[in-house]
């Protein structure tokens, strides 16, 4: 941010700073926390049952960005912020700033934003939702300033595998994923580093706000052990309950979906890989037979181990793998209703 402008009030972000202060690694205590939470909160009240609202945001520059998921189409928790030296002002170095809808003003609110310092890194996380691939761009990141200063994005869908889609610089801050993704990939995390070019002034390197999946798709947690028994792809007689809210919560709304199986690491991966897919099966089966769900197109996908989002390497990171996610999408860009696990 060399000399930066004050761009007009905007709303206040809906999402903000929601105890992310503090970084975390994608297997550490945080995400299995959060991903808890999800699951709890599914149960209760499935988190599809809201219709998405279409919203404009100002870019930060005199222009709008439009979002069709809206406020859900934000990174909503912070995996690692990496400091580039030199580094920038104190209060420009919180990671949780770039959390939710965009909502820096002018130097005043310096707090509102991330500097990367020069050369730095900064990984975010959709916990509610996942990065997917549309018409035209897909990923728009809110950089503050009156140029765009340079930095490469990588795209992720377990934190651990990364794929470079690019680099955002001058007056160009989005990015199509569709150049260097399969079809019909979901991914959770976005890195951004600094080129680590122009280090000059209180505020070296990018300089971010908010990152936004303009292709974005709503993600809906289910824990495995609520809905199958171990070893089955049977759906337990709870499941149904919760599977049944879940699809009611989708009345009325134009929506495609795909389901995919994910399981921890004990086992050999061909095994948990046809388990997976078995109970996304399982499940795209029910919804079928649900009113508000029978006519929707449903694909399946068996992940096996290869998206954990806990560590495998203890019980409770295991039982947190073990589950099955629904991706809710825009029918206009549904994939096509017999989409395979494998080569996914």
């Amino acid at each position: 941010m060399k000399h930066p402008t004050g761009c007009g009030a905007r709303t206040h972000r809906a999402k903000l700073r929601r105890d992310h202060a503090q970084p975390a690694a994608p297997g550490d205590t945080p995400m299995p926390l959060r991903l808890a939470a999800v699951i709890a909160a599914l149960v209760a009240a499935p988190a599809a049952a809201q219709d998405p609202t279409p919203t404009v945001y100002d870019d930060g520059r005199g222009g709008e960005v439009r979002l069709p998921q809206g406020d859900i189409s934000f990174a909503d928790a912070v995996t690692s912020y990496e400091m580039g030296e030199p580094a920038p002002i104190e209060a420009s170095r919180d990671p949780a700033a770039t959390l939710g809808p965009p909502d820096w003003e002018s130097l005043d609110t310096a707090d509102r934003i991330v500097t990367l310092g020069c050369g730095g890194a900064l990984t975010l996380q959709f916990t509610d939702n996942a990065l997917i691939d549309v018409a035209g761009p897909d990923l728009f990141v809110f950089e503050v300033g009156p140029d765009v200063e340079p930095s490469a994005l990588a795209i992720s869908a377990d934190g651990e595998a990364w794929i470079e889609v690019g680099a955002i610089s001058g007056g160009r801050a989005e990015i199509d994923i569709a150049p260097h993704i399969e079809e019909g990939a979901s991914f959770r995390f976005v890195r951004l580093t600094d080129d680590g070019e122009d280090c000059r002034g209180r505020w070296p390197g990018a300089d971010i706000d908010a990152v936004a999946a303009i292709g974005a798709a709503e993600r809906v947690v289910f824990d495995g052990a609520i809905l199958f028994d171990v070893d089955s792809a049977a759906l337990k007689p709870g499941a149904e309950a919760a599977l049944s809210e879940f699809a009611a919560g989708l009345a009325e709304r134009d929506v495609a979906l795909r389901v995919e199986g994910h399981s921890d690491s004990q086992g050999p991966a061909e095994y948990n890989a046809a388990l997976s897919r078995e109970r996304a099966a399982s499940v795209r089966s029910f919804l079928l037979g649900q009113a508000a769900t029978e006519d929707m197109s449903i694909a399946v996908r068996g992940v096996g181990e290869a998206e954990p989002v806990a560590d495998n390497a203890t019980e409770a990171g295991r039982a947190q793998n073990r589950r099955v996610e629904i991706i809710v999408r825009a029918a206009a860009g549904s994939e096509p209703e017999d989409a395979d696990a494998e080569g996914e």
